[in-house]
């Protein structure tokens, strides 16, 4: 397709900043966008020059969803509503044959993903998976260390995501402006952004999970609901290992992506430290076998130097707004796939059933196994 039509439902912080970046490209055109609040598309939002009624005058708003889908004749669908309620938007889209794009978590519930994993079978559009965090600097760095042979088989790796989260705090007011799902959400079910990188260099899904965590300590909201922070061990078939520690609440301006990956020939790593991320690594098959460092900002390596690359989560956004636009004007499969997306979306949901079962070990199941089932 020479020209592609992208709607865009859910008019958050995220959602507006994903329809503006998709407008940049040439085979781009911004043509609906969908939200129940008409202020976020024709009054001026955070960290905006403008509204986006007056930044794109010939795309069309709707309240209703259903209604954009059916007359706003798009050729993609964008989907930016709060990360508890993605599946039933793209579900309705795919029923309709238009292609999405869908943000992490992709969704909230095993009859969810039951649901979405049986309607993308059927529908004859495409689904990719908004993960960012797989386009990052350090993961594509991965992926090609692992690829050359330098890491070997990766054997235990670590993660943590940990997010400046008071919901006091007046800098991080647009992360609560669209719902109450991070306030809400338990913390290890915001695992993909961690999981994702990771898991490029598995060859096999998470199968074990215990998960625990550590009571809520705020009075700002119900206890029973969240904790301040969780922490899961998952743990493959094959014997790899997984740490993952994420939070809910955090009083100290720290983090907020570090990852460690140990492999049989190799190591690498990318960690934050006073907002001087880096990436270190080493291989046993190298001639020079010590600890290396170079710089760990999120820009992906092919786009360094691109002023306009720059924009969105450091360059992330920017990839997967290129790479998902490559595929649908030639034909390819999805960048991301929803495979891809499930398996780093499903442990956080097995992982809060542990927790809530005292760290009990579960085994999890995926859409695609023969013995998957909707029941925990």
């Amino acid at each position: 397709m020479e020209k592609i039509r992208v709607g865009v439902v859910g008019l958050g912080h995220r959602g507006r900043e994903m329809f503006k970046i998709a407008a940049k490209f040439d085979c781009a055109v911004p043509a609906a966008a969908c939200d129940l609040k008409a202020s976020n598309w024709y009054e001026t939002q955070w960290l905006s020059d403008a509204p986006l009624s007056e930044m794109f005058p010939t795309a069309v708003f709707y309240e209703n969803y259903e209604e954009m889908l059916d007359n706003a004749d798009l050729d993609l669908v964008v989907v930016e509503t709060g990360a508890d309620i993605h599946a039933d938007f793209c579900c309705k889209a795919l029923e309709r044959n238009i292609n999405v794009l869908t943000d992490i978590p992709v969704v909230a519930n095993l009859a969810e993903a039951d649901r979405l994993w049986k309607t993308a079978q059927r529908s004859k559009a495409m689904i990719s998976v908004g993960a960012n965090p797989n386009e990052q600097k350090f993961t594509v760095m991965l992926r090609d260390f692992y690829q050359k042979g330098l890491l070997g088989k990766p054997y235990c790796m670590e993660a943590e995501y940990i997010h400046w989260s008071m919901p006091s705090s007046k800098e991080r007011v647009h992360l609560y402006e669209n719902g109450d799902w991070r306030r809400l959400l338990a913390p290890i079910r915001y695992c993909t952004h961690s999981l994702g990188p990771l898991l490029t260099v598995l060859d096999e899904e998470l199968r074990l999970v215990s998960c625990f965590g550590t009571g809520n300590h705020s009075e700002d909201i119900d206890p029973n609901k969240k904790d301040d922070m969780m922490c899961a061990n998952f743990r493959t078939d094959s014997g790899v290992v997984v740490r993952l520690m994420r939070n809910g609440r955090c009083r100290a301006h720290c983090g907020n992506h570090n990852y460690r990956v140990f492999g049989t020939e190799g190591y690498m790593e990318r960690m934050e430290r006073f907002d001087k991320p880096v990436i270190r690594y080493n291989s046993m098959r190298e001639v020079d076998t010590s600890l290396k460092e170079i710089s760990g900002e999120y820009m992906p390596p092919e786009y360094a130097g691109s002023e306009v690359a720059k924009i969105g989560h450091g360059g992330m956004d920017y990839a997967l707004w290129d790479h998902l636009f490559t595929a649908l004007q030639n034909g390819l499969p999805a960048p991301i796939s929803l495979k891809e997306g499930l398996a780093m979306t499903l442990p956080g949901i097995y992982a809060e059933e542990s927790a809530r079962r005292g760290g009990e070990v579960m085994r999890m199941r995926y859409p695609w196994d023969p013995d998957w089932t909707t029941e925990l």
